[in-house]
């Protein structure tokens, strides 16, 4: 990876490691869907102003339409709203750990979508990430009864399927693609949708939205933390394997976990610091052999 990459994920890592626990405070604020949907739309509209400021087209073409609502689907719903949904039950740090199971299922589906060829080292990752998610779930699992923490936590590793899912269509989809123009529609086409479901059935307090500090908390998130950190990560997964770039931002669990406990005060029990141990482990020990092989390949082409 060049210097452009690694600065691209060490920015990244920096704006969503900070951003569960803000995300966890927002959802006792406002509404869910409500927040939601405002997050992605005001994410969409900053990047629209930027593309106009930049000068460059804001329109897709008419056969580029039916990818995009796809990709919109994937991430909008699969992703943003299952996880903004589960978060209301669950801990910021521990939520950032179960959603980042996502590079565990992309060494699976980019093997058989992308060509990316999952081997022992992979299989050895997925083996040791599932253990740490029944570590992390082992206190329901021990007394099972369905209760809204297991719900919130099941619903959160949706999300990081769904998260893989759409990191691998936009890779084999989108590769060329103008990235701010396909956030922008990403984020639009799902957030206007949230948007109409949340004004029928959630209740709007101007005074909650009025609110200055709420209102720059909602600002970072859906600006920064949304438009800007989507658009450099599927900038980044354009210019790596999407294993190595899910990989590369596995420091943002640790990071969240850390941030809730120091700033939210959240629990840190031996569950959870075993489980995210054992997932750490997993995806780490599947980059080791992609990287190893990559390093002879290279040797034995400049030979």
């Amino acid at each position: 990876m060049n210097i452009r990459v690694i600065s691209a994920i060490g920015l990244l890592c920096l704006v969503w490691g900070s951003l569960w626990g803000l995300v966890k405070h927002s959802l006792l604020i406002f509404p869910p869907f409500l927040f939601i949907a405002t997050r992605l739309l005001l994410a969409a509209f900053t990047l629209m102003v930027v593309q106009l400021i930049l000068r460059r087209s804001i329109l897709p073409k008419h056969g580029e339409w039916k990818q995009l609502i796809i990709s919109s689907l994937l991430i909008c719903f699969g992703f943003y709203a299952t996880q903004t949904f589960a978060m209301q039950f669950v801990d910021s740090g521990l939520s950032a750990v179960l959603v980042f199971t996502m590079p565990i299922f992309i060494g699976v589906l980019a093997h058989y979508f992308l060509n990316e060829r999952l081997n022992v080292q992979k299989i050895l990752g997925l083996i040791l990430g599932t253990l740490g998610l029944i570590a992390i779930l082992w206190p329901q699992l021990h007394h099972l009864h369905m209760n809204v923490s297991l719900l919130g936590q099941v619903l959160l590793v949706f999300s990081g399927f769904f998260w893989a899912m759409a990191t691998v269509y936009i890779k084999k989809n989108f590769a060329a693609y103008d990235k701010i123009k396909l956030t922008i529609w990403q984020l639009f086409m799902g957030g206007s949708v949230i948007l109409v479901g949340a004004l029928i059935f959630e209740p709007i307090d101007l005074k909650v939205w009025l609110n200055p500090l709420n209102e720059s908390i909602l600002f970072y998130i859906a600006v920064i933390g949304t438009g800007f950190a989507f658009v450099l990560w599927n900038w980044i997964v354009s210019q790596v394997d999407t294993f190595i770039a899910s990989i590369s931002i596995m420091c943002i669990p640790i990071l969240s976990l850390f941030f809730g406990y120091l700033i939210w005060h959240e629990p840190l029990t031996i569950n959870i610091l075993v489980g995210a141990a054992f997932i750490c482990l997993g995806i780490f020990i599947s980059a080791l052999k992609m990287q190893r092989n990559r390093f002879i390949c290279s040797d034995s082409n400049a030979r």
